[in-house]
């Protein structure tokens, strides 16, 4: 039977019992249908995680914590995704694979190409969303640490100051640069930055401007990848290559 694996925004360290908020107890409650009694795992996103039984099930379930296992199941490889955001569900499904693929942090962008128009409070419900999507991809995956969601950034003001990193890639289909190139000229990174556009990909000004800040070109072999193919491929490639696949 399997046991289900419940995130908890509260610090669960030193508690002996922990009331979950309202999505969690629904989900327990409602839709798994879960009676007092029954096994769970807790984790708060700081690393490792808790065996926990369901005390009270209602609107606001109440949960015992038992033994804490130090677990963290994070890969060696801290990868950041910076990634045009795209239309529809496709950055949903982006963030949900690239939280499963072990990415640590992941950086939305408004790119020259991009559709998608978001400020104010519909920004920050969206922003929300794209959490709370990381959230339930550890739950499933295992993960106890969940990753960063940054809030969205101007491709310009993202590459002014990019995060300090080994390895910076630039998904680029126009370049006969390969993972296979990249590996005879820099020793083993510990980490890396990702950068894809969105539908249409990233302009030549945009590509160029990444290839100033010293971002290195990177091609997915010949055949031109849709923007939400193309990061769960070199995130994968990347993982095998450096990380823990």
């Amino acid at each position: 039977m399997r046991i289900p694996r419940i995130y908890s925004a509260e610090p669960l360290a030193g508690r002996d019992a922990v009331e979950l908020d309202e999505n969690a107890s629904r989900h327990l409650v409602k839709v798994l249908r879960l009676a007092p009694g029954r096994p769970l795992v807790l984790f708060d996103g700081s690393g490792g995680e808790y065996r926990a039984e369901l005390l009270e099930s209602g609107k606001r379930a109440r949960v015992q914590l038992g033994d804490f296992t130090a677990d963290d199941r994070e890969s060696p490889l801290a990868l950041t995704l910076a990634i045009g955001i795209s239309r529809g569900d496709r950055f949903d499904w982006v963030i949900q694979k690239a939280t499963e693929l072990g990415v640590a942090r992941i950086q939305p962008l408004f790119t020259e190409r991009c559709e998608v128009k978001l400020s104010g409070d519909r920004l920050q419900k969206k922003l929300g969303h794209w959490r709370q999507i990381a959230v339930s991809a550890c739950e499933q995956c295992a993960r106890n640490r969940v990753p960063e969601i940054a809030e969205p950034q101007k491709f310009t003001h993202f590459l002014q100051q990019p995060p300090a990193v080994d390895l910076q890639l630039v998904l680029h289909h126009r370049t006969d640069k390969q993972l296979r190139d990249l590996e005879t000229e820099r020793g083993r990174p510990q980490s890396a930055l990702l950068l894809v556009g969105p539908e249409g990909g990233l302009s030549q000004a945009e590509i160029d401007a990444a290839l100033a800040q010293s971002f290195a070109p990177l091609r997915l072999g010949p055949r031109v990848l849709r923007t939400e193919t193309a990061p769960v491929a070199a995130l994968s490639v990347l993982q095998y290559q450096w990380g823990d696949l």
